[in-house]
Order: structure tokens, then sequence, then C-alpha cells
């Protein structure tokens, strides 16, 4: 919402600068975006006389003009129709940047005379589309003087945001009435008086709506102007649309913009003479076509709310007019239409049809039902007044929608909501200021909320505008009382998990991604998505039109974007949401990783090797240790999701029926689907089920620690090729309590081996607890260890 500040002082009386007006906008709950003075970006500009304008020697249509600026006399070569001797333009000097081309003057010669600067016109200057001739300033403006300042555009605009609740404040008067009632000055009373009519409208209007649907357009007010003469409209009206964007057209669509951004009161304005019969408030008809005011044809269904003549719809009630009826500068008969429609409808209109407008804008927030009459009255006064013509007498539909409700109210709640004391009468008196009536004294009063408020819907909303207007700064700042010593948890054990996963990826040497959640529809599918229930409505491309199954398509799209710019080596991370389908439950935490390249940098103490499966599986292990998941519990098995290649990835369980994790090398048709080059590593850990597995306790464990020397023995085992070498390790590991750790270091299936079996070689590490151990105990160990691998996996020491 833009407004200038002498606007602002049409309806406030006050004495305040431009910068404590808009601090205390801010204050207010109205933050200011910007704030712009006009005269600082015309401040180069002056006014010019022409002293002497001359035919150009070698240019037909050129002049040479002589130009006092008020610091001199110059010679500008000038090719307006318009320019003479006597008068008075826009001056800019050389080396000014033109608004309207965006370039620098610079002196040159045009056709062998030298040009020391520019008379501008309307386009180059930036402030309309007018180019035909030069701008023509008032006799009286005085040479050299500021082109701001002869115009009145040293009026600083002020541009405030606007939260969907404040519709009152889309208005420059309920600005200045929150203002008011904060006391930066005093609200002028609001003197808008009944326009009386000297005939009866030839239009009537008719609502035409069942009792289940004439919420629609409850209230309509209108009046018929004859004899009206559309020109421009006045230059204090132009300055200041155009000073918050909008660009002048004519005085009558001008007015209705006017009404709009001083009131909050949208209009439409109708050519009287383009309307068949009378004027009918109905639904649409299914198939109905509007060619609006945008340019742009629609086609309706059955719940639009219409305006609508004996021949057809004229406009969409609260959106936008239609074009066949709207006013040209061969108009001369209007009717002016103020209306109320219901804010849901309108809205929902606008969206199906992607129809913005200013109306919209305001009526899908809520208007002033009670402002309707006097907005079409003060409607009229303008165009009496601009554009001449005679008014009939109001036509009126409908009536006043239901808006009054009361609350009750206790000057108390402002300390126990708000946290400050304030005396009854200061928050009566906020209340009242803001157009609130205020009934009784005491401990409970009556409030009655004003009709453009809607928003006000009990106590604690009453309580937020004292609050509000007193200011939140002025409410003190007070510590929370610690009922214990001990604090309680403030995470949950997934959030901590989130936190521990991406804290371990990072250190691993993997960066952290953050890409979008959405997906397009065609990746999703690759991997494992579809769900029609996560599609997107109103998507923000057409590549990112569902919710993601799988945070890996983007990570892997953002690898590609890496090669294409020459990375190698490239890793990262992002641990984020997933969504499988649209039930409550669909959604989870996925830490994902992927790897590209050579697993280690390029150095003398190290050969170079591509990454691989394991890589992938050591960073979902590395996620599981520190979340709390023992490596040597897991069991990695093949049957990875479809979009790792069947024969290099894996899944991390400890129950089979939950997997853990997802590792391996993507699948090449993964791949050639985002187009990037392979092989690409990667792994999935699902974090919620981590999470949801049933909590063994938050205490650390006791400290083992023996003083005696560790015993490592080695064995190699001759295995079917179907066993995991995991079921090995873990048979091995279990078969006594004197086993520390197991690990493989070395897998063969050459020459000594038969067909079907390969050799598997463990090291073994037992650590001893209260003796050191004889080579008798040794060996026994050792044969419970072959003993446990043989039935675990049928396997055999190698001969």
């Amino acid at each position: 919402m833009k407004f200038t500040l002498g606007w602002l002082k049409d309806y406030l009386d006050t004495d305040a600068g431009v910068k404590e007006i808009a601090d205390r906008l801010t204050a207010l709950g109205l933050e200011v975006e910007a704030m712009q003075n006009p005269a600082a970006d015309f401040a180069p500009f002056t006014v010019g006389l022409v002293r002497e304008a001359r035919p150009h020697p070698d240019a037909d249509r050129l002049q040479v003009c002589t130009v006092e600026t008020g610091s001199g006399v110059v010679e500008i070569v000038c090719g307006a129709p318009n320019a003479h001797s006597g008068l008075k333009g826009v001056f800019a000097p050389a080396g000014t940047l033109i608004p309207g081309s965006g370039t620098v003057l610079k002196k040159s010669k045009i056709r062998g005379v030298e040009s020391s600067g520019m008379l501008l016109s309307e386009r180059e200057l930036g402030i309309s589309n007018e180019h035909d001739s030069i701008i023509e300033l008032p006799a009286d403006a005085a040479v050299g003087a500021a082109y701001a300042d002869v115009v009145g555009l040293d009026d600083p605009v002020i541009e405030i945001a606007i939260t969907p609740n404040r519709q009152d404040c889309l208005g420059v008067h309920g600005i200045a009435r929150d203002l008011a009632a904060a006391g930066v000055g005093r609200l002028r009373p609001l003197d808008i008086a009944a326009v009386a009519g000297s005939f009866a409208s030839p239009l009537g209007v008719e609502l035409r709506f069942d009792a289940a649907t004439a919420d629609a357009c409850p209230y309509f007010v209108g009046r018929t102007v004859r004899g009206v003469r559309n020109g421009p409209s006045p230059d204090w009206m132009q300055r200041r649309l155009r000073a918050i964007g909008l660009r002048p057209i004519s005085a009558l669509v001008d007015i209705t913009n006017y009404m709009s951004f001083a009131y909050a009161r949208p209009l439409h304005v109708f050519d009287a003479d383009a309307v068949a019969g009378g004027i009918h408030v109905r639904l649409s008809r299914p198939g109905e076509t509007l060619v609006a005011l945008d340019g742009n044809e629609y086609t309706l269904d059955g719940a639009v709310t219409v305006i609508a003549d004996d021949d057809g719809v004229l406009a969409m009630g609260g959106v936008i007019g239609g074009e066949p009826s709207g006013c040209t500068a061969d108009t001369v008969n209007v009717f002016i239409e103020s209306a109320v429609f219901d804010p849901v409808r309108t809205a929902t209109t606008g969206r199906r049809l992607q129809i913005e407008s200013d109306a919209r804008y305001r009526f899908e927030r809520g208007i002033d039902p009670e402002f309707t009459a006097p907005g079409c009255d003060e409607a009229t006064r303008l165009v009496l007044e601009i554009c001449g013509g005679e008014a009939s007498q109001p036509v009126v539909a409908g009536a006043m929608p239901h808006w009054r409700r009361t609350f009750p109210f206790r000057a108390s709640r402002v300390h126990r909501l708000g946290g400050i004391d304030l005396p009854e009468t200061e928050s009566h008196r906020i209340l009242t200021g803001l157009g609130f009536t205020v009934e009784g004294d005491g401990e409970v009063a009556r409030v009655t909320p004003p009709p453009w408020r809607p928003d006000i819907d009990g106590e604690a909303d009453l309580v937020e505008e004292v609050v509000r207007v007193h200011g939140f700064d002025n409410v003190p700042a007070v510590s929370l009382s610690r009922p214990g010593g001990i604090p309680a948890p403030i995470l949950t054990p997934l959030q901590r998990h989130v936190r521990t996963a991406r804290r371990t990826l990072a250190v691993r040497g993997l960066l952290e991604a953050v890409t979008w959640s959405f997906t397009s529809a065609r990746l999703a599918e690759l991997f494992g998505g579809g769900d029609p229930d996560l599609r997107l409505v109103n998507p923000i491309s057409a590549e990112l039109d569902v919710m993601r199954p799988s945070v890996l398509p983007n990570l892997v799209a953002a690898v590609g974007r890496n090669l294409d710019r020459g990375a190698t080596a490239i890793g990262l991370f992002e641990v984020g949401p997933t969504y499988q389908s649209g039930r409550p439950d669909g959604q989870g935490r996925t830490a994902a990783a992927v790897r590209q390249g050579d697993a280690y940098p390029r150095h003398w103490s190290a050969a170079r090797r591509p990454v691989d499966a394991l890589d992938a599986k050591a960073d979902a292990l590395a996620v599981l240790a520190n979340c709390g998941i023992a490596p040597d519990s897991v069991t990695a098995a093949a049957g990875a999701p479809a979009w790792y290649h069947p024969g290099r990835s894996g899944t991390l369980y400890q129950n089979p029926r939950q997997p853990l994790a997802a590792f391996g090398e993507l699948h090449p048709r993964a791949l050639a689907a985002l187009d990037v080059k392979g092989p690409v590593v990667a792994c999935e850990v699902f974090l919620d089920a981590i999470t949801d597995r049933k909590k063994k306790g938050t205490a650390r464990p006791p400290l083992d620690v023996a003083d005696l020397p560790t015993v490592e023995r080695d064995f190699a085992f001759v295995v079917d090729t179907t066993v995991a070498a995991g079921d090995v390790l873990r048979a091995a590991s279990r078969a006594d309590k004197l086993v520390q750790s197991v690990s493989l270091f070395d897998v063969f299936d050459g020459r000594g081996v038969p067909d079907g079996k390969r050799s598997l070689a463990i090291a073994v590490r037992l650590q001893p607890r209260d003796r050191t151990l004889t080579d008798q105990e040794i060996d026994a160990v050792a044969g419970r260890i072959v003993a446990a691998v043989a039935k675990a996996t049928g396997g055999a020491l190698r001969g």
C-alpha cells in the first residue's frame, strides 16, 4: 500500500515529519517497507526559458533553441514541434541521467550544431508515455527553479506492508485513523454530504439471488450521472496516482482508483449508454463469457457474481469490469456502482481465473459495508466536480448486511494478556480512537467493533488493539520463572538425530545442500513416488509439480550442475523431508548423501580411485553410529530400492521389516533421466526409523578399559558365494564374550577354492578381562569361533 505524505495529511492534522510517521507506522504493525521523495529523483531538472527558437541550418525538422537556465545561457538542438520562443520547459544539463531512457545525457554535435542539454518530454522524464512534444510549464514558473517544486512533486511516498487482517488500512483514511489513535495528530472529520439527485435513474438494479446465495451481493447502491465530459483528471489527482504507481487514464477511471486508495472503497463506473435494459446482479451461467478491462476474454462457470444487463455480463462483481461497458472519451452518461460482494466468492473467482486487481484485493479481505452509500456520494461529487453533468437520485437494492457484534472487555485483561498496566480510561480511549464503541464502566465494558474491522472476533483481539496502539516497545521484558532446577529436554529425539546426521556428514567431507521439497512427476515416479495426492495444484514451476518422495533427485541434479561447471570429486548431503503419501503419516525425515568422482583428492601419498558403493555404506553407517545404532548390530543385505544399481547396492537394518538405510551406486537409468554422468553413489538414512526404535535410556555406559594385552588370530573360511560377509563377521563376534572385534581383511575365489565358493579371511581380536590367556584357552575360543561360523553359514576353515 503506497500513499504520499500530503495525501495522508488531507485526513490527519499533524506537524509530524515523515521519519516520525514512518517509525510510528511500523510500531503500529503497518511496517514501512520503503520511503521515497520524488523531488530527490527530479533534483537535476530545472525550469528553462526558450529565449529564441530558430530553424536548424541543416535539418528541416530540428530547431536550435537558445535556453536561459538560471545559471547561464545554452544552445539546445530540439526536435519537438511545440518548441517556440517564450516557452518554459524542463531543462536537463549535460551529465544528467534521463529517467525514461536510462542514458546519461552528453554534450554533442547534432548535424554540426553543438547541443548542451535537453528539453524533456513526459516520457523522457518517466512520468507518462507522452513523447510527441516537450513539457510546457506555467508562464509564472521561475527560471532556474527546481521542476519538482514547480509541479508539487516534493511529497514523500511511503509504502507499507498490509497484513491480511488490516483491510481497513488499504485506504489512506484508515491509516490516518490508526496514527491519530496513536497520538500522531488529530483525525480530521470525514464530512461526506449526500448528493441530491435531480431526476430518477433510468437504470434500475435488481438482485437475482435465492436464499442460499443472497450473500454474494447483499447490498447495492448506484446512480446515473448524465452529460459528463470524460477528459483528463486534475493535476493533483494525477500526481497522487502516479506517485503510488498508477497510470492516469481518464477522469472517470482515475476517480474510481482514487476512491479505492483513499477510502478502501472499490467502485465501478459503467457507460450507461452501453447497458441494455436494467442492471441485474446474479450468479453467472456456465459458459458465459466476458471481455474484461485487461483485454482478456474469460469463460465463467456458475459460481461467479456478475453484474449483467438484458444482453449478458457487464462485469465480474468485486473483481474486474468489462470492456464493452467501460468508459471512453466519448462517454457522456455513466452509472456509478457501489456494492458489497462476498469476500470468499470474490477470492475464489479471482484465483480460479487468475485475475489480480485492486478491487479483488480489497473485496476479498472485506470492505466497510456502512461506507457503501457515502462512497457512492463521494464518487458522484468528484464526477460532478471534475466531469460536470447532472446526478440522478440513488438506486438502492438489497439491505445493509448485519455486521454488528459486541464483546465484553475487561481492562484487567490488558495486563493479563498483553503484559502492560494501563488505566481503564486509556484502554477505552484507544479503542474509541480506532472507531470502536465502548459502553459501560467498571470491570466489564461492552465493546462494538466498527464496520471496517471484521477481523475483530473476541476480547483477545480487543486487547491486541490496545497493546498495538500503546506500543509493543512499551511491553516490559520479563523473564520466565524456572519451576525446577533441572530443565526438561527441549529437542525431540528426531530433532537430535537431524542435527547429529547433519554434523556427521559434514565431518565426513560432504557439503550441505538445501533443495526444493518438490520435484517433477517424472522423477518422482522413478524414485518411488507418483501418489496423485502429492501433486501440487499451483506449482511454482512445471518441473516442480509434485512433493518429492526422495531427497536424491534434487541432490543428484545439483551434482550435475556442478559437473557442468567443471567441478570434480563432488560430495553433497541434505537432511530434509520426504513424502510418500498424502496421509498424515506419509511424511518422513531422511538424511541423504551423494558422491561423484574420486574418493580421495589427488595426492602423492595415496592412489586415486573412484567412489564406490562401500563409500556410501560408510556414510550411512557413520550416521547410524552417531545416532546410537552400533555398526556391529546392523545387517547389510541386498534389496535396495529400484533407483539403485541392483548388483552394487544394499540395505542396512536391524529388523528386516524396517530398513534403517539404503546405499549403493545409482542405477544408470536414474542418472540418464537426470542427465548426470556416473558413476554416482548415494545413501539414504531414514531418521524416522531410528527414532521409532524403543528407547534404551540416555545414560552413558560404564567405562570398560582392560589393562591386559589383546590377542589376535586370523581365520579363513570357505563359504558359498551366496553367504554375506556380514553373516560371518556376526557369527564370529558372538562366539565368545572374549571377542572384542572382528574385521574382514581378504576375499579370495581363485585357484584352490572350489567353484561356487569363496574364501573370507577375518581378523579376530580377543580381550582378556582378569588374567592373561593360556594357549589352551585361546585354542578353545578359536574352536568356538569356527563352530559358530560353521553353524551360521555352513563354512569351514580353509585348508
